[in-house]
């Protein structure tokens, strides 16, 4: 019977630089796949790499062999000793493999527990895997029953609903000061990775008109052009917090880039509309003193951090009912996998009580000649049923729960009872 095994490391177990020297590309992931194929102790494989784990999940009927040949052949591809990562390795296999790729999947084995790119990391590697004809019977059914797991626990918890990310808890801040972002003109201050999160989060909300105003304002072009939004340069800003509703900025300024003198001239122009400050920045790009006029809103990176730190609570919470679906799919998918065991014992009882029908009926057949060729059907037909027939019990039986904590047993009696071995 062929073990599954999972040997890995991730986060919890490795420093980011070590992480670093074991991580494969795209390209690199395939020749370690291919690599690894051709250990005599492995039979299928699949190969996960993502910047938080780099794990490989096999089969084989030989673990100590199979996990010694995927270290071995670590260490050679990557040119790193051994001895300066096995201490951070986990191995599991079994019941415990199966159980930890439905949370990595699921997220509930992350650095951020809810976050969505780790199913559609596995996703790829998976396919890897069946491009390069590494994964068989076992690793698909196993693979395909992870994905509808993931998809259970994102849609029947809360494990992703809320904001845990400083750019998607800014949006969601301004949602609850707006109740709706639609329409609503955006400045972007600052043009870094957190603007062009927030952008992503912004589109997804319908927002207006996106303004992008950068000190390097080729870049503000760059950005803008993404997403067919406005290029300004800094020195405009003053004349654009006439027309916007929310402002978020993340630059490197040593000083405020928006001050209360400013925001407080525009205010009558607006009519008071309302106007959002999102100040993503470390040191502050906002005046907190803009927060003191009416209609005026600034929130900073504090703020954002509270609400994020009371969403991963929230998170937390929700991981617990993640973590019985995956309890319950682990019993179900360990029962199928147990039940391949019996297979063997039931094609080969077939085989022998067909070859003895089939005999039997033959010897019957050639002894009477009168027989019409549709006397003859109704006869082959007749005995395929009573082979079915007589079958069908002992097949349920023993593919059931009923047989699961004597399988073994069961299976072996069965093969004297039929002399199946002789």
């Amino acid at each position: 019977m062929l073990n599954i095994v999972l040997l890995g490391l991730n986060h919890k177990t490795a420093s980011v630089e070590l992480r670093e020297l074991l991580a494969f590309s795209k390209e690199e992931a395939v020749a370690v796949l291919e690599g690894l194929q051709k250990c005599p102790d492995i039979n299928e494989v699949m190969l996960i790499s993502t910047c938080n784990r780099v794990e490989v999940l096999l089969t084989t009927s030989n673990t100590i062999n199979a996990v010694n040949s995927a270290k071995t052949y670590i260490s050679e591809f990557k040119k790193i000793p051994t001895s300066k990562f096995a201490e951070a390795l986990y191995m599991h296999d079994g019941e415990e493999a199966i159980r930890h790729i439905f949370r990595v999947a699921s997220s509930l084995d992350s650095m951020m527990v809810g976050e969505p790119q780790i199913l559609g990391q596995i996703k790829d590697a998976y396919l890897t895997a069946i491009q390069k004809k590494t994964s068989g019977v076992i690793l698909n059914r196993l693979l395909h029953k992870t994905f509808f797991i993931a998809k259970r626990v994102r849609s029947e918890t809360g494990i992703g609903d809320h904001a845990v990310s400083i750019s998607y808890a800014a949006i969601e801040l301004a949602r609850k000061i707006f109740g709706d972002l639609e329409g609503k003109k955006v400045l972007l201050v600052g043009a870094g990775e957190m603007a062009e999160l927030a952008v992503e989060h912004l589109i997804k909300n319908r927002t207006g008109e996106i303004f992008v105003a950068n000190r390097t304002f080729e870049r503000g072009v760059e950005l803008s052009n993404r997403f067919k939004g406005r290029a300004i340069r800094i020195e405009e800003i003053p004349d654009y917090l006439k027309v916007v509703d929310i402002i978020i900025s993340s630059t490197g300024s040593p000083n405020f880039v928006i001050v209360r003198d400013q925001v407080k001239g525009v205010m009558r122009s607006r009519r008071n509309r309302s106007i959002f400050f999102i100040d993503i920045a470390v040191p502050r790009d906002i005046d907190p003193g803009i927060n003191r006029l009416n209609n005026a809103y600034v929130y900073d990176i504090d703020d954002l951090k509270g609400v994020i730190d009371e969403n991963i609570k929230d998170r937390n919470k929700e991981s617990i009912k993640g973590e019985r679906i995956v309890d319950e799919a682990v019993i179900n998918f360990q029962h199928w996998y147990e039940s391949l065991e019996v297979v063997p014992t039931i094609v080969a009882l077939r085989n022998k009580i067909d070859t003895i029908a089939r005999t039997e009926v033959k010897k019957t057949l050639q002894s009477l000649n009168n027989l019409s060729d549709n006397d003859r059907q109704a006869i082959h037909r007749m005995t395929n049923s009573l082979i079915n027939k007589i079958l069908h019990n002992p097949t349920l039986f023993l593919k059931s729960n009923g047989c699961y904590e004597n399988r073994f047993a069961y299976i072996d009696l069965t093969r004297k009872l039929f002399k199946i071995d002789d």
